[in-house]
């Protein structure tokens, strides 16, 4: 299996898309000025405390109070809170952790109110980002993730990822580990450190208790609610936990963020930094590589997958549905029953992958096509835990019910994926009326000219519809060359399958306009 991954960077958005044998598997769109990520760690202050719930909500600087259960403080969570609190009164300086004496796990079946009261200063990370109506989800058993490691301070334990099967190297790392770590730390050791040398896995050890020492040193000049230490930068973190020997380009379109990840690959794969590109191409670096027609056929409500067959999608607020249909696929030589089997299976290769791409959370129930045979039942069940073995994200896979019925449980730490796929008219653009499409190139030309007047700005570029370019470009002197005549050759022209036919969009430095006919 070869491996891509195309970073496509905008001054509002950042989008990442990962192909596998040139095929979208994953695919993320996250504002620039995104906050309150997945890992990052802010000293809150408790607002309220709910003993229905046995849950508080914490004031992190969010619109919407976070949430905070029970059962998500952790075993340590008084030693944390006997830490911050030395920290914050500044009188010894920052403290190590090997010389706090630790304070008594709290009971696994007490109650909130014991460990908290209103008005109290915590420290906190992101479980989970801001879904739909909700605040963050919080937890108070901080971890710092590394490429090999995730750091837990407060701890003392060494686990080993259960996907590391072998017992002589699981036994290996642990004693390593215990060996090498630092008392108050525990530790977790990820996947991609099975085979791994012991001065490689101490070297990323010092690097994350360093990383946490230098971060806790904010809470002397913090209040709440306020930033400790911030997660690092979006693409890094995508890099860090998807980097295998399968990657075979890295393509970037933004000078800082290449330099950004082609430090990061040399300092995790040494070697290996050739494979990280710079695109400079004239065209947008999703139409060249073809990764915009994928997201348009592969994000809508109906996606096809083998021979006619097909995927209908529905999301509700409780669950997502996926039905899949046989479609006018048929196989005159096979029976139905061995034809359903045909179609479910290879159903089971297309929803595992667009789990992934939609980053799809919660409870996915999907209807296969009808089998009688139990055997074929088991084999759908099998094949779905097969090609779901590579998905990251913690999952729980329920066998098939009597009504043909499967149940995925899958962790959702982010909101879903949700891309438009559907385009407007390219006439009336959703209005019902048409403006007269003659006077395009003239509403183009005076927005130009407005843009020009109201920014003073040298350099812009303007993006249309393949269609529209091709006219604008068309004949001596065309039009786009009389346009630079008269605005100056900073104007950059270029063609975008993602917008509609009558729609443009004009981009400086700092601003973006989007405009249509």
């Amino acid at each position: 299996m070869s491996a891509e991954l195309f970073v496509d960077v905008t001054p509002k958005e950042l989008t990442i898309a990962l192909l596998e044998n040139k095929r979208l598997v994953e695919l993320r769109k996250e504002l620039s000025n995104v906050q309150f990520a997945v890992g990052d760690i802010y000293l809150g202050r408790v607002k309220k405390i709910m003993p229905g719930l046995n849950a508080a909500f914490i004031d992190v600087g969010y619109e919407k109070d976070a949430f905070l259960h029970y059962l998500d403080l952790g075993p340590q969570v008084r030693s944390l809170q006997k830490y911050v609190t030395m920290i914050a009164s500044g009188k010894k300086g920052v403290p190590a952790l090997h010389k706090l004496k630790p304070e008594s796990d709290i009971n696994k079946n007490g109650t909130i109110s014991e460990v908290l009261s209103v008005g109290q200063e915590v420290l906190v990370q992101i479980a989970k980002e801001p879904i739909s109506t909700k605040g963050p989800r919080l937890t108070s058993e901080i971890s710092i993730a590394g490429r090999n490691l995730i750091l837990i301070p407060f701890s003392d334990k060494v686990s080993i990822s259960q996907k590391i099967v072998q017992n002589e190297e699981r036994n290996r790392l642990k004693r390593l580990l215990l060996s090498i770590k630092p008392k108050g730390y525990g530790v977790i050791v990820r996947t991609v450190a099975e085979g791994k040398r012991v001065a490689e896995l101490d070297k990323e050890l010092r690097t994350l208790v360093k990383r946490w020492e230098e971060s806790v040193v904010n809470l002397k000049d913090t209040k709440a609610p306020g930033l400790i230490m911030g997660e690092i930068g979006r693409t890094t973190a995508f890099l860090r936990d998807l980097f295998n020997p399968s990657f075979q380009s890295i393509y970037v379109n933004d000078d800082k963020v290449f330099k950004e990840m082609k430090d990061y690959v040399g300092l995790i794969a040494p070697g290996r930094e050739k494979i990280v590109k710079l695109f400079e191409g004239s065209s947008p670096m999703f139409d060249q590589f073809g990764i915009e027609k994928q997201i348009k056929a592969s994000l809508g409500r109906t996606v096809s997958f083998k021979s006619g067959a097909y995927l209908i999608i529905e999301h509700t607020e409780a669950l997502h549905a996926i039905d899949v249909n046989s479609g006018n696929r048929s196989k005159s030589s096979s029976s139905q029953e061995n034809n359903a089997l045909d179609v479910n299976l290879a159903a089971t290769e297309e929803i595992a992958r667009q789990l992934r791409l939609r980053d799809m959370g919660g409870i996915i129930v999907i209807d296969f096509i009808d089998m009688q045979d139990l055997d074929h039942r088991q084999k759908v069940y099998e094949r779905m835990k097969e090609v779901m073995a590579n998905d990251r994200t913690k999952h729980n896979i329920l066998p098939l019910s009597k009504f043909g019925l499967m149940q995925i449980t899958r962790q959702r730490v982010r909101p879903e994926m949700h891309i438009d796929t559907e385009e407007k008219c390219p006439s009336c653009l959703g209005t019902g009326t048409v403006s007269p499409s003659i006077l395009l190139t003239d509403k183009i030309e005076n927005a130009i000219r407005l843009v020009k007047q109201e920014q003073k700005v040298r350099k812009m570029t303007l993006w249309v519809h393949p269609y529209v370019y091709a006219f604008i470009k068309q004949g001596f002197p065309s039009l786009a060359l009389k346009w630079k005549w008269e605005f100056g050759f900073g104007l950059r022209i270029v063609s975008s399958a993602s917008l509609s036919f009558l729609e443009f969009k004009i981009e400086t430095d700092n601003k973006e306009k989007r405009l249509s006919n």
